[in-house]
């Protein structure tokens, strides 16, 4: 506690105060440009950071990341436009409600559960850091290959109707994953001769096609009914009391979900947020509900990724071992100012590791505090007759898909899967499957190949494995759970009587 108290007053400063400030609204505002997310917006501003002191600069970046991640969620609820990867999966039921005329309601449970998540995710960094670093030591690649598959098979799931066509969405996202170069023998697969697909293809460009242009050819081909114009007051944002029984506990379980991927390095709040969604959809006792405005939908991955983003500093500033790119920067920021992070950080720089997480609570009332004043005027945005906001929007997409690789293929690509995306819409396809397949699918072959050089070619050496064993286990499990309840539905299908035909009727 004494350490705790020398960091509120390193970030109670005026200066870390500032930037801190400073770091939250412009990750706010960034957040909230489709396409640009914290990646983009870290590495802008990290030339900034070189002429502040190096606790200022982490209080600034890091003000920045999660900022980001709270804003990133606007879009996707007001617009359909994830803003940032993580918040893809918040379009799914956000925009929904935003349809329903309760985009208010969704903004404010969005901007509590974030705080939740973020909370925790602090309480966490401070008392349990050795323990969630000694637990994230012991995964490796055998048991990184059955989690993600886990979470793999349970992404066909979160899709409407068929399993079928859940798991045809996840197998399809795990073929454009392999899109791009090898990272094990270097050859290049699917890539059609294009140079610009040999890195493979962005996440970014992946979500801003399958969920902005899609909807916006949708809305312009006049599939939607008009804007969703609504007079905003506090009292209209408050949830009630149904609300707040729907949305607790999903995020109570999702800033869990995203407490324990955030502090395992290379999995982040991106996989966080899907996990999340795919697990409360699971244990939901209305699963037909979500995808139709559930705020479930929106409270658990919005609390699993801000619960994430503060988790993945555990690696990061304990052991020197980036969770993520974006963490990567921050563990650049440490290294151009001199220090070396590792755990010796803690000892020996106690003001700015101190000084940081007490920021971050800082950090997180001030996102509280600018965040609900402001969702009566990101509302307003549904004002704007859509004739005019649309092309705003296109340019908006663009600008941000092009500021990540400065390519213009990638611009043709965000139209193409746009296209891709109007077509799943029509034959009611769900994206979120898709999306989990294409983050989780390399994710899965790297470590799956790194697990069998170890195991040297012996499958069953993966189950010797106490955590892979049971994870793997549960897979078989999910697996024939899936079969027995699509056989359930086809005998039930097929044993119904036929419909009486009425002879009076006409042709």
């Amino acid at each position: 506690m004494e350490l705790f108290t020398i960091g509120f007053v390193t970030a109670l400063s005026a200066q870390n105060l500032l930037y801190c400030f400073l770091g939250v609204f412009l990750g706010t505002f960034i957040g909230v440009l489709p396409g640009v997310g914290s990646l983009a917006a870290v590495a802008l501003l990290l030339p900034v950071t070189f002429y502040l002191e190096p606790t200022t600069a982490l209080v600034m970046l890091a003000g920045v990341y999660y900022g980001a991640e709270y804003g990133g969620s606007t879009a996707s609820i007001l617009l359909n436009l994830p803003g940032t990867p993580s918040s893809a999966v918040t379009c799914i039921d956000g925009y929904q409600l935003t349809k329903q005329g309760r985009a208010g309601v969704a903004l404010f449970v969005t901007t509590v559960a974030s705080f939740l998540g973020g909370s925790v995710g602090i309480l966490l960094l401070i008392f349990f850091a050795p323990a969630i670093v000694s637990f994230a030591l012991s995964f490796g690649p055998a048991e990184y290959f059955a989690a993600m598959l886990f979470g793999l098979i349970g992404a066909a799931t979160i899709s409407q109707g068929s399993p079928l066509k859940g798991l045809a969405m996840v197998a399809f996202g795990v073929l454009v994953g392999s899109i791009g170069t090898d990272s094990h023998s270097g050859v290049q697969r699917f890539t059609l001769g294009y140079l610009q697909l040999f890195e493979g293809v962005s996440l970014v460009v992946l979500a801003m096609g399958l969920f902005g242009v899609s909807e916006i050819i949708a809305s312009v081909r006049g599939q939607q009914a008009g804007r969703f114009a609504q007079k905003i007051r506090l009292r209209d944002m408050l949830p009630g009391r149904a609300d707040l029984r729907r949305s607790f506990f999903p995020a109570v379980r999702g800033t869990a979900v995203g407490s324990l991927l955030g502090a395992l390095p290379g999995a982040g709040p991106s996989i966080a947020a899907f996990l999340s969604y795919a697990l409360e959809k699971r244990v939901s006792r209305e699963p037909e509900r979500f995808g139709k405005g559930a705020l479930e939908g929106v409270a658990s991955p919005e609390a699993a990724n801000n619960a994430a983003v503060q988790t993945a500093f555990i690696p990061t500033l304990s052991l020197g071992i980036p969770g993520s790119a974006t963490m990567a920067i921050m563990l650049g920021a440490l290294m151009i100012h001199g220090i070396t992070p590792g755990p010796q950080l803690m000892t020996e720089h106690p003001q700015l590791f101190w000084g940081l997480v007490a920021s971050f609570w800082i950090g997180n009332l001030l996102l509280l505090v600018l965040n609900i004043p402001l969702i009566g005027i990101w509302v307003r945005l549904l004002t704007i007759p859509y004739r005019l906001l649309y092309p705003g929007i296109i340019v908006l997409i663009c600008m941000g898909v092009y500021s990540l690789r400065s390519n213009p293929f990638d611009i043709w690509m965000v139209l193409l899967f746009g296209l891709i995306g109007y077509g799943m819409r029509l034959l009611r396809f769900e994206p979120a499957p898709l999306l989990i397949g294409f983050v989780l699918g390399p994710m899965i072959e790297d470590n799956f190949r790194r697990a069998m050089i170890l195991a040297r070619g012996d499958f069953l050496r993966l189950f010797e494995r106490p955590i892979a064993g049971t994870l793997l286990a549960l897979v078989i499990l999910l697996l024939l759970w899936m079969l027995v309840s699509a056989l359930r539905t086809r005998r039930r299908t097929s044993g119904a009587p036929a419909l009486p035909i009425d002879s009076t009727s006409g042709p």
